[in-house]
């Protein structure tokens, strides 16, 4: 007779904590801990691994025999993962399973999934309307990710405005700032407008730090900020911070620098392309943390040439791993191969969240940091 203690699903790995998955069998017993890295002197590190540990008294982790998503797919309806109530995902399991949409969601729901865990902010990997047909509730870490994406968006902004990259270039090549004459000069952030389109947590953390700098910020959302940040009830215009909403034409006329802080969904695809950066101003700087998609690259890469946009800092892009080549071969402009979150602390904290949420699933049927999408879902009883 099987045990009735649930499973969890883990798919891709909990870094910080180097787990191991265990042998294919047995399969029905608790996972034990098999660090495989030497402690590197955070103390964080062992709170990830008890918390992860702590999980095997309430559930059975097993993980998929799979490594691409055809197989994946057939995993699921073969009933591998029969009685798994929950899942964690990491951003790199799509390697593993595909987008999480269509039958892989129909077939973790037969299974019995009520829960998939995702480990990082932007959640368009999944499908959510399709989740919420089937029942399943998705989580995300919106606020772990907060500081240090808000940091490299601030650094790529700098770079871009500047003009830092064509100099580090030519020092690396043991040119001093250029063959023959030095780089154009930069502008100074001190008095620019800064456009925020996305102000959430990360766009509100990004504007704190820009308006120390001298920096005005403008935003735009679907809804302003209301009390707390929501962007809707009473309180319109609490928790901005300073900051000031206009309309979305609005923001790319006034800001001197964009920066794409919003998520990837079919409202934000391409949200700046040709037409968008024909209204900004002649010169605008473009900075982009959030999803490669939410930006037109042929278009930001024609802007680039003609010198309507001046320089971009981009760290995320359309078809990673793959760049653009009329990014990687234009010297004014800054790049990052998806550094936003590479810290060890927002890692752990991330992961320490994740493991939260799944822990919340378990033990209570909800989750902590339920997508904005599923606020009418209703838990089961």
């Amino acid at each position: 007779m099987s045990s009735a203690k649930p499973k969890i699903l883990l798919l891709g790995e909990i870094e910080q904590y180097a787990f191991t998955p265990p042998p294919p069998l047995p399969t029905q017993i608790p996972i034990k801990s098999q660090n495989t890295h030497s402690d590197n002197g955070y103390a964080n590190s062992a709170q990830a691994r008890t918390e992860f540990d702590s999980l095997s008294s309430l559930a059975y982790v097993i993980t998929p025999k799979s490594s691409k998503p055809a197989d994946f797919l057939s995993e699921c309806r073969s009933g591998a993962f029969d009685g798994a109530k929950a899942v964690y995902r990491t951003f790199q399991s799509v390697e593993i399973t595909g987008r999480i949409e269509g039958g892989v969601v129909e077939a973790l729901a037969a299974a019995g999934v009520r829960f998939i865990a995702h480990n990082g902010a932007g959640y368009d990997q999944i499908d959510v309307p399709a989740c919420t047909t089937h029942g399943i509730h998705v989580s995300n870490t919106p606020t772990a990710v907060d500081a240090a994406t808000a940091d490299t968006a601030l650094f790529l902004l700098l770079g871009a405005l500047r003009n830092f990259n064509s100099p580090l270039l030519s020092l690396r090549s043991n040119n001093w700032r250029g063959s023959s004459h030095p780089p154009p000069l930069g502008h100074d952030p001190q008095g620019k407008i800064l456009g925020i389109l996305g102000m959430g947590g990360i766009g509100r953390n990004l504007a704190g730090k820009a308006q120390a700098l001298g920096m005005e910020v403008v935003y735009h959302n679907r809804r302003r900020l209301g009390k707390g940040g929501e962007g809707e009830g009473e309180g319109e215009g609490e928790g901005e911070g300073g900051a000031r909403y206009v309309g979305f034409e609005e923001l790319l006329r006034e800001s001197d620098v964009v920066s794409l802080n919003c998520p990837l969904n079919q409202g934000t695809w391409h949200i700046l392309g040709e037409k968008e950066f024909g209204i900004m101003k002649k010169g605008a700087v473009v900075v982009n943390t959030a999803r490669g998609a939410v930006m037109d690259e042929e278009a930001l890469v024609r802007s680039l040439e003609k010198g309507q946009i001046s320089s971009c800092g981009l760290d995320v892009y359309e078809n990673e791993p793959s760049v653009h080549p009329g990014l990687v071969d234009n010297p004014k402009v800054m790049l990052l191969p998806h550094m936003g979150t590479w810290t060890e602390e927002t890692q752990m904290g991330m992961e320490l969240w994740t493991i939260g949420n799944v822990r919340c699933a378990l033990e209570e049927g909800r989750l902590r940091s339920r997508v904005g999408e599923q606020r009418d879902l209703a838990y089961d009883s």
